[in-house]
């Protein structure tokens, strides 16, 4: 059967078309890599140069001995600040300088996207702030950004009745506690409160098993949740093949739980209207998710939003607070000079201004957030072709492409540890650096650019407020793990055997 000559002229004009565009691209990158000065990246991790299956296997592995942390800062010891690998199909451009970093979050923060991380998140966050780019991530900051405030992150009395429910919980004979613990459950349940307008009161259930009980079914859910994040995250394109019942089940007790919550600001919402058209106004107590619903009517957007938040508030305090005590308790004489400090206040709960203005406590939370930084690691996804000003050439100083479809991970654990810039005890827990310390990129506990977390002000008045009333009530920390700290890698950074204490009251 002959072939008609039309085929022929088909498949050659799109083998033209293809070879003009490869070119056309080809020239171009040429064009911006000489405009821009830019080097080749002498520095590659992967051996496997198609899959990076090397690098899969050692992560594994590294993720296994929980010392995944550790093993990246000697990769960059030896590599240097910025060097080049490959995981399955994705190219990798791994770097700890604070100018790529500014780069990326900040000068040039529309050449990157989350697109590559969207497979893993989705499931439990929806398209809230942190899952979300362009139009709907500016939509999402302008929604929530009013409801971090200052008067609504103060909320002192909701942090007092829960820190004396965690109260009950440790022991005043010396016993030894886990203070992470009782972290994470306080976290959950000022979170909550102050998202929900109904605090999870994990404290108060603390100890029962109640399957029936929907705030204690949540938290292990949640829990559950997270964890599965972070395991889709690393499984990457392989994760479709896992049987993942468990994880689909987390999250819709999640989804199921919240939507209750959201139910019912509209509904307050929607009586708030009728009062007003009615003339009637009364002053109500602030509440986060009634704001949020005050501005949308689209109860899939509030959820998300709120379970976005949730993720964030929680952990991330719990976070600091647990690697914070980690080193108090092994450092008895800063934990003695934390004393110092908090005994201004003659055993006063403290207000939001004498919290900021403690500047010990101060150096101690920011030396914490250094040394064990709650989000260690963090990327974007190159969606245009582009440059970073380091990491190029033989000595890693000169400009490097970054092809469109790289994803460029950064990492402040690594950059926190830089002897270049923290000196040569920049391993070391000491707040005393932060009476002379300004760092700028170098120091990056709450990202950078644009998407700074908003929540930060919360995470560190809840944290400075728990510290000061932990402070007041015991006079001696000691720990009782013989271990250094070890890592405990999700999507946050504690300590994976907890905090180990006996405390003595004061």
């Amino acid at each position: 059967m002959a072939h008609s000559p039309v085929l022929y002229v088909a498949a050659g004009a799109f083998l033209s078309y293809l070879l003009y565009t490869r070119i056309a691209l080809y020239l171009a990158r040429q064009r911006i890599i000489k405009e821009n000065g830019c080097k080749p990246c002498r520095a590659r991790f992967n051996k496997d140069p198609i899959l990076g299956l090397d690098v899969m296997k050692m992560m594994k592995e590294n993720t296994k001995k929980h010392i995944v942390l550790q093993e990246n800062k000697k990769r960059f010891q030896k590599l240097g600040n910025t060097f080049h690998t490959r995981l399955v199909n994705m190219p990798i451009i791994a770097t700890c300088e604070p100018e790529n970093i500014k780069t990326v979050l900040s000068l040039r923060f529309k050449d990157y996207s989350f697109d590559h991380r969207t497979a893993a998140f989705t499931p439990l966050l929806g398209h809230g702030i942190f899952n979300a780019d362009g139009e709907r991530w500016a939509n999402s900051r302008h929604l929530l950004r009013p409801n971090f405030a200052r008067d609504q992150v103060a909320d002192i009395d909701a942090f007092e009745r829960h820190f004396k429910l965690m109260l009950k919980h440790i022991p005043r004979d010396g016993a030894t506690v886990d203070l992470q613990e009782l972290f994470f459950l306080l976290t959950i349940d000022t979170a909550t409160e102050f998202l929900f307008n109904h605090s999870t009161n994990s404290l108060r259930m603390f100890g029962k098993e109640d399957d029936t009980n929907e705030d204690i079914v949540f938290g292990k859910a949640f829990n559950y949740a997270q964890d599965d994040v972070g395991t889709r995250s690393r499984y990457g394109f392989f994760d479709r093949f896992r049987n993942n019942q468990k994880g689909e089940e987390a999250i819709k007790i999640c989804h199921t739980y919240i939507e209750k919550f959201v139910d019912d600001a509209l509904r307050f919402r929607k009586e708030m209207d009728e009062e007003k058209r009615a003339g009637n106004h009364k002053d109500e107590k602030y509440y986060f998710i009634q704001e949020v619903a005050k501005q949308t009517t689209d109860s899939k957007r509030i959820r998300d939003e709120l379970i976005n938040i949730l993720l964030a508030g929680r952990d991330t305090t719990a976070s600091l607070l647990s690697n914070m005590f980690f080193q108090l308790a092994k450092k008895p004489d800063i934990y003695g000079k934390l004393r110092e400090e908090i005994a201004a206040l003659e055993g006063r709960t403290p207000t939001y201004d004498e919290l900021k203005n403690m500047k010990y406590l101060k150096w101690c939370l920011n030396e914490s957030l250094r040394t064990h930084p709650v989000v260690p690691s963090n990327s974007r996804l190159a969606i245009r072709d582009t440059i970073l000003p380091r990491g190029g050439g033989p000595d890693g100083q000169a400009p490097l492409f970054v092809p469109k479809g790289t994803m460029v991970g950064y990492s402040p654990y690594v950059m926190h540890r830089r002897k270049d810039i923290y000196g040569a005890d920049a391993d070391e827990y000491k707040p005393e650096r932060w009476e002379t310390l300004r760092p700028g990129w170098e120091y990056l506990p709450f990202n950078g650019g644009p998407r700074i977390c908003l929540g930060q002000q919360y995470a560190l008045t809840e944290a400075s407020y728990v510290t000061v009333r932990l402070v007041q009530e015991f006079s001696q920390i000691e720990s009782r793990d013989p271990e250094d700290w070890i890592e405990g890698l999700t999507l946050t950074l504690c300590s994976l055997n907890g905090v180990k204490v006996g405390l003595t009251p004061a």
